[in-house]
């Protein structure tokens, strides 16, 4: 179905979480004869504009991939760049994040980054805890395979200590062990840059997400786009391993 990029979202369906891969940062500047990292700094701009649009349309939880696991193993003068560029970026917005009611927070090994970044990160999030807009999510050091080894590691220490039973253990006490505990699972992923696929990126969590990708790299990702990818998401019919007839008919008894 074609979106009038002009279209206001219905602000009775938006969706409460929605999770973003960030990609094509790196496309964009070399299709420009820039050196990467050129396209990470324009990308910035982009998370401004996408967190203050998310905040207006009263979306909750808005969760960027912003630095994987894997992204580790990339040029060293790269993840350097990024690591300084991540943390002054964000100490640079956190006034207006605070003045814009934003929370913010992360999710990932914060352990592995740089002592310097991780703390300038913690110090950012604490002037922000007060806020109680939307929950600006960075995934920082992040992946999800680490994310679920990590909780089944936790649930069997619990186990061997005798603190719970294996039989005790079920979907709900698992995704108290995830660090996305206590947010709902997205509703919508985008994913920039046109590539398809999931990039270890909230396996658990996105069971039941809607899935957009654009070609647009996230540099160029607009207002506009945002808007237009709500407006598809709420045109489509979520049945959760129901008929369409089933929800429909639940919709018609609410």
């Amino acid at each position: 179905m074609s979106i009038d990029k002009a279209i206001t979202p219905d602000p009775a369906r938006m969706p409460a979480h929605v999770a973003i891969i960030m990609d094509g940062n790196g496309r964009w500047a070399q299709a420009r004869g820039y050196d990467r990292p050129a396209g990470h700094v324009e990308g910035v701009s982009t998370v401004r504009r996408i967190t203050e649009e998310a905040s207006s349309l009263g979306i909750k939880y808005l969760t960027l991939y912003t630095f994987s696991t894997e992204n580790w193993q990339r040029p060293q003068a790269e993840v350097d760049a990024l690591m300084t560029l991540i943390v002054t970026a964000i100490e640079r917005e956190t006034p207006d994040l605070i003045k814009n009611n934003v929370r913010l927070t992360t999710i990932g090994d914060l352990d592995r980054m740089p002592g310097y970044a991780a703390e300038r990160m913690r110090r950012c999030i604490a002037d922000t805890s007060g806020c109680t807009g939307l929950t600006l999510v960075l995934a920082l050091s992040y992946s999800a395979r680490w994310e679920i080894v990590r909780a089944a590691r936790t649930l069997a220490a619990e186990v061997a200590s005798g603190t719970i039973r294996p039989e005790d253990i079920n979907e709900d006490m698992f995704a108290s062990h995830l660090a996305t505990a206590g947010m709902p699972d997205p509703d919508l992923l985008i994913r920039t840059g046109g590539d398809m696929r999931i990039s270890n990126y909230l396996l658990y969590q996105i069971a039941y997400t809607e899935l957009i990708v654009t070609p647009t790299y996230w540099p160029d990702y607009s207002r506009e786009d945002f808007r237009a990818d709500i407006a598809s998401y709420q045109h489509r019919q979520r049945r959760f391993g129901k008929t369409g007839e089933q929800v429909s008919d639940d919709e018609k008894t609410k």
